[in-house]
């Protein structure tokens, strides 16, 4: 079975889509690991075959539909697991109207939900496709459980001292391009059709990330000016622009600013972990994590959720003793242990099965529809792949060239910054990490076809 796997943020996705493929190519499957233009140009030129393809959402937006539909078309297979997941909000109810539809869920062959409380809700809005919609969890929960401690192990650039771990959650002020791209993006997803009210909040919403954002540089000066010896790395959100934190935070002894890899070994080798309205709140809370939930003044678009959990603070002052006292008692033999139990809110939100991972009940899932469709036998002509990854390089850098020569500007393509290009030595040694934690047997191979795209299967 070839399986495509759409990564759209790097460090939010890449080392769940390696699960799946780990645990998926050591049953004999071909497993692509790519960013979406690669899937798409090699799926419609013919080179390749008919597989699953598994994207990260099912936004009813045009261009999405008539590219689902084109694959679709081809013999292929659509399935989704939604990554943004509406893990920050109370209910599933806004996420279930406006990232999906009729159109796309009748178009994909397998929804695969984060929880019950997603599930119910998709159920519960689509009804005429509720055997399609299923409750697995997900893979990127998956890797929160202790159990890949041994796969995180300790992040490359780590403080010497122990660390707060401050994650920022503000992207409508510090997105990587200019606001009115925030607005763009969602008119043509169709978004303010379906939420009217969306418009005017985006607006709300960047003033409040605003203030947010000048409170925590404020709170971590005060940090920084009297603490018991801990630094602080403090991590911008995937979409956040790093280089305006650096600026912000610029002199501030003892502050590292980093965004390289996923969150989670940053969250399982820090002290503590400080957030607002951040996912990042319930990945700490499943972790057993000390979480310290800062709210310095009243948000009128705050998620109530994740600022409900860990230790709630709302003065400066407060946050300086919650964080000390947190602090001083990981270094005393009084400590005592947090409470394992999750939290109801939480428990509906992220399901987590004890005896079977997430990806398994996918991959299971997907063997089961190329069972019944069998689509999906035919071998990809990986050689032919890799050229036209190639072809398609060298195209986008001839026609910034010839935009240059007609206009007298260089169309300097900037770095995708949600999906930097791949190291192939780093991407082995993570499969051979999950190999090791899932005591898989089988020779794997992996190869890299482009910069941002990975090819893992059975020698």
């Amino acid at each position: 079975m070839n399986i495509y796997q759409h990564v759209e943020h790097e460090s939010r996705e890449l080392d769940s889509k390696l699960l799946l493929a780990t645990l998926a190519a050591a049953r004999g499957h071909h497993v692509i690991v790519s960013d979406l233009e690669g899937i798409e140009k090699g799926m419609r030129r013919g080179v390749l075959a008919p597989g699953i393809f598994h994207t990260k959402s099912l936004t009813p937006s045009k261009m999405k539909i008539e590219r689902h539909q084109a694959m679709i078309d081809k013999g292929s297979i659509v399935t989704s697991i939604d990554e943004e997941g509406g893990l920050i909000e109370h209910g599933y109810e806004r996420s279930a109207r406006v990232r999906y539809s009729e159109q796309t869920i009748e178009q994909s062959s397998a929804i695969f939900g984060w929880g019950s409380e997603d599930v119910e809700a998709l159920k519960k809005f689509y009804p005429n496709h509720s055997q399609k919609i299923h409750k697995t969890g997900s893979p990127r929960a998956d890797l929160w459980k202790s159990h890949f401690s041994d796969y995180w192990g300790t992040p490359s650039g780590v403080p010497e001292k122990p660390y707060l771990l401050v994650v920022s959650n503000m992207s409508y002020a510090n997105y990587e391009m200019p606001f009115h791209k925030i607005v763009e993006s969602n008119r043509k997803g169709g978004h303010f059709q379906r939420d009217p009210k969306l418009f005017i909040q985006n607006f709300e919403v960047a003033a409040e990330d605003y203030r947010k954002t000048a409170a925590f540089i404020d709170a971590i000066h005060y940090l920084t000016k009297d603490h018991n010896g801990y630094d602080i790395v403090f991590r911008p959100h995937p979409n956040e622009n790093i280089e305006s934190w650096k600026v912000y935070l610029d002199g501030i002894p003892n502050v590292h600013v980093i965004r390289e890899g996923s969150i989670t070994p940053w969250v399982n080798n820090a002290f503590a972990v400080m957030h607002n309205s951040c996912t990042t709140a319930l990945e700490t809370t499943i972790s057993g994590k000390p979480l310290v939930s800062y709210i310095p003044f009243h948000q009128s678009h705050g998620y109530e959720l994740p600022n409900s959990l860990g230790s709630i603070v709302e003065t400066k002052e407060e946050l300086l003793n919650q964080v000390n006292s947190i602090f001083n008692a990981t270094h005393s033999s009084n400590q005592k242990k947090l409470d394992k139990s999750l939290p109801n809110q939480v428990s509906k939100k992220i399901y987590l099965d004890n005896n079977e991972l997430a990806a398994e009940k996918m991959i299971k899932i997907w063997e089961s529809l190329d069972r019944a469709k069998n689509t999906n036998s035919k071998n990809s002509n990986w050689i032919m792949f890799k050229y036209l990854l190639k072809v398609m390089k060298f195209n986008g850098i001839v026609g910034r060239l010839l935009k240059k020569l007609f206009t007298g500007r260089l169309s300097s393509k900037k770095g995708n910054f949600k999906f930097p290009s791949l190291d192939k030595s780093d991407i082995c040694e993570r499969v051979n990490r999950l190999k090791f934690v899932l005591g898989i047997k089988e020779n794997l191979e992996c190869k890299l076809l482009s910069e941002r795209t990975i090819l893992i299967k059975r020698r």
